[in-house]
């Protein structure tokens, strides 16, 4: 699909819409033909989310796409009933080139363009050209195909070498924004597993590997050693859930984060005025432009909070209480 059709003054979400119409109209994408997510149209066309949920829903205003349950957003033109046209994938040429690599791998790319909750063994051997069964002779269900994902997904990007810095903040920061590059990456990462419930996989345990490393040798008690870690951990995986979250939602909702807001404004309002909250009021009525939720940037700050008073605990100079 062409990302040159319309002029350079055209608003970025026009010029998508123009090219995704021009597709439909060349026959590029035909009636139920799934098109481009907002994930994929903002990767790309080098756009905010906000700007190809706009996009998208101009197209659907027009009657060009529908949303299809348990689908997604396909071309309009086709009743739900009706089977969606797909383009397959080269068939391979024996198992032995399927192969649970490849398998993996396509998965992951499906799981990146649409969330986890499209992901399905069928959906995958679908993207393959290949029968259902054939999956399942690599990997038995579903369950077991996210671990292999998430193994494959976590051991992408490792700068982690032997000649590691020798001081042990520098370790950490490097640790977690790896692991923050990561979540980036693939949003649905941070969906697998809670503090209680930890997903067990090797290319993920590197990364802990890491920063107990940083943290060894510092005089610490284990159970101090190990609730540092957790908490590192739990700083980097708990603002990353919220980047599939907020995919998922505009998805489902059509709304971009900004959309959701304006239109719960009045809402927002009258708790403002209620007086039953004066310092939030005071805060939010700070804001020229209201508060940009910036989650690089919150993983920064808090990272750097989180480590400026942890280092009295890990250098041995906490203060008596």
């Amino acid at each position: 699909m062409t990302k040159t059709t319309g002029t350079g003054g055209d608003p970025p979400y026009l010029r998508i819409v123009a090219a995704i119409r021009r597709s439909i109209a060349d026959g590029e994408l035909a009636p139920g033909d799934r098109v481009p997510s907002t994930r994929q149209i903002a990767a790309d066309w080098g756009v905010a989310l906000a700007t190809a949920t706009k996009a998208l829903t101009t197209l659907r205003l027009e009657g060009l796409i529908e949303a299809r349950p348990r689908i997604g957003t396909v071309v309009a033109g086709t009743t739900p009933a009706a089977p969606a046209r797909r383009r397959p994938s080269p068939a391979p040429d024996s198992e032995q080139e399927l192969g649970l690599d490849r398998i993996v791998r396509t998965a992951i790319d499906m799981a990146d363009a649409e969330g986890l909750a499209a992901l399905s063994m069928r959906g995958v051997a679908a993207r393959l050209g290949v029968a259902p069964m054939s999956t399942y002779r690599y990997v038995p269900s579903k369950e077991d195909l996210v671990l292999h994902m998430a193994d494959a997904a976590f051991g992408e990007e490792s700068p982690y070498h032997s000649d590691a810095p020798a001081d042990w903040r520098t370790r950490i920061e490097l640790g977690a924004r790896t692991l923050w590059g990561l979540y980036r990456r693939h949003p649905w990462l941070a969906q697998l597993n809670s503090l209680t419930r930890p997903l067990l996989v090797p290319n993920l345990l590197v990364h802990g590997e890491w920063v107990l490393g940083a943290l060894d040798g510092h005089g610490l008690d284990p159970t101090t050693l190990f609730d540092i870690h957790v908490l590192i951990y739990s700083h980097v995986q708990g603002l990353a859930v919220h980047l599939e979250m907020e995919a998922h939602a505009e998805a489902v909702t059509g709304q971009s984060e900004d959309q959701w807001m304006d239109s719960h404004a009045p809402a927002l309002q009258e708790l403002v005025e209620s007086g039953r909250f004066p310092t939030f009021a005071k805060v939010i009525g700070a804001f020229e432009n209201g508060y940009d939720l910036r989650l690089d940037a919150l993983f920064e700050f808090g990272l750097k909070a989180l480590l400026d008073g942890l280092t009295p605990i890990i250098e041995g100079r906490e203060s008596a209480a």
